[in-house]
C-alpha cells in the first residue's frame, strides 16, 4: 500500500469531517439525486440536504428552495461527470446572482482527489472502503 493512496484517503476523511462540521452548523448542501443524501448519510453527514433533481424539479425550483433556507451560503455538491460541473456551474452563477455564496470548496477538492477513480457523490462511501482495504492490506 502506498503512503500516496493513504494520505489521499486521510485528506478525503478530513474534507468530509470539516463537511460534516459546516453541515451541523446549517449550511445546506444541494446534491442530485436520493443516492447521494444515502450515501453522505453512510458517511455521517446529515442536516439540511437538498435534492436537486428529484420529483420532477425544475432548475427554477431548486433556486426558490434554496433562497427559502435563508441561508448566505450554499454548499454545491453534484457529481464530477460532465453533467454535474454544468449543473455546479449553473447554479452557483445564479446563486452568485441572488447575494447566496456557492461553496465549490468541498466539491473541488473532492473532484481533485477522486480524479477518474469515481463519478458521482453517490460512489463516494465504496470509494472511501476500497481506500480503507487496502491501507489494511499493507
Amino acid at each position: 500500500m502506498s503512503t500516496k493512496t493513504e494520505k489521499r484517503l486521510e485528506k478525503i476523511l478530513k474534507l468530509l469531517e470539516r463537511l460534516e462540521t459546516q453541515s451541523t452548523k446549517g449550511t445546506p448542501i444541494v446534491v442530485e439525486g436520493k443516492n447521494d443524501v444515502k450515501a453522505l448519510h453512510t458517511l455521517g453527514i446529515t442536516g439540511n440536504i437538498i435534492l436537486a433533481k428529484t420529483a420532477g424539479k425544475s432548475f427554477l425550483d431548486v433556486l426558490s428552495e434554496i433562497e427559502h433556507t435563508e441561508k448566505r451560503e450554499i454548499i454545491l455538491l453534484f457529481d464530477f461527470d460532465r453533467r454535474g460541473k454544468e449543473w455546479t456551474s449553473r447554479m452557483a452563477r445564479c446563486l452568485e446572482v441572488n447575494k447566496i455564496v456557492p461553496n465549490l470548496v468541498y466539491w473541488r477538492t473532492l473532484s481533485g482527489l477522486v480524479g477518474r477513480d469515481i463519478k458521482d457523490i453517490e460512489g463516494l462511501a465504496s470509494y472511501l472502503d476500497t481506500l480503507k482495504s487496502k491501507t489494511v492490506k499493507s
